[in-house]
């Protein structure tokens, strides 16, 4: 794995210096108050740059292509299942670090028993990270990750054709819940089946394409994994528009507070633009996943 930023630009390295920075001091005062002899040991083994900045073909612009910026796609590696949690000091480090690079920012965090268990199964999303990625930090002693194992032409295929199966017929069930409480003028429950079925999209298309996808309900961080994979996604969300990025993080926000909180208002405007993206998506993934399914099927022997 690669350990050099030569290839971005000066500022670009300043600002994952400083992401890196965030991270730890986030990290640290979580830790300085755990409660358990076994949570104080707990540590940050690895964080690895990965994605369209680790590659060197990232979109710098806010202006450019339907107001899609490119993310900084992060992977942090901790040796403790409890430290994989979204929230507590990862949900701080993540809001410090979106406000000080004034950019947008993906975080994944997993064990290293769950990256190398997902490399031998021959994941194709972690594969791509130990091949592609950059690591940023490394704790004193840590071992490589594992190398991945290569799969099979049929046993890429049939992972990739289920999950496929799984997930694209769930994505369509929730657009269909939308309509039902729409037309009971229930907004509030036809945002969260609306935010159901961008996950759910989401999902089919990092399952079918990589074989993986978080444990996430933030559709934010699933959409920019998504555009990374394939750019022709962007398509669904245009964002150059203030009122459109308000849109979509109201529908980010509906997962929990269009259950719970009485504060949570949206209109049928927004609705409507939102619905007519969950369409696009959805027929862009299926679009990509089909594509994806007939390389993979052409590969099979005889």
């Amino acid at each position: 794995m690669k350990t050099d930023l030569d290839h971005l630009p000066v500022g670009k390295r300043r600002e994952l210096a400083r992401v890196v920075e965030i991270l730890h001091e986030e990290f640290d005062e979580a830790q300085a108050g755990a409660s358990s002899e076994k949570r104080r040991r707990g540590r940050i083994l690895k964080i690895v740059l990965f994605g369209s900045y680790a590659r060197g073909d990232w979109v710098d612009g806010f202006s450019s292509n339907r107001g899609y910026q490119s993310d900084y796609d992060i992977l942090i590696v901790v040796n403790q299942k409890k430290l994989t949690d979204p929230g507590g000091a990862w949900y701080n480090a993540e809001d410090r670090i979106t406000r000080a690079i004034k950019g947008p920012l993906t975080l994944i965090v997993h064990t290293l028993g769950e990256v190398n268990d997902r490399m031998a199964m021959g994941h194709y999303f972690f594969a791509d990270i130990r091949r592609e990625g950059v690591m940023l930090y490394e704790l004193k002693g840590q071992k490589p990750l594992a190398k991945p194992r290569p799969l099979t032409p049929k046993e890429a295929y049939e992972i990739s054709e289920e999950y496929f199966a799984q997930w694209h017929p769930r994505s369509a069930e929730t657009i269909a819940g939308y309509n039902f409480f729409l037309a009971r003028k229930n907004l509030n429950d036809a945002a969260f089946n609306l935010h159901q079925a961008v996950e759910r999209t989401y999902n089919t298309f990092l399952l079918t394409l990589t074989h993986y996808t978080p444990a996430s309900h933030n559709i934010v961080n699933l959409r920019n994994l998504a555009e990374e994979q394939d750019r022709r996604l962007v398509e669904a969300w245009p964002r150059y528009f203030r009122r459109d990025r308000s849109a979509y993080n109201i529908l980010k926000r509906a997962y929990v507070e269009a259950r719970y909180s009485p504060h949570f208002a949206i209109t049928t405007e927004q609705l409507d633009w939102l619905e007519a993206g969950a369409r696009r998506l959805h027929g862009l993934v299926e679009q990509a996943c089909q594509e994806r399914l007939a390389e993979l099927k052409a590969r099979l022997p005889g």
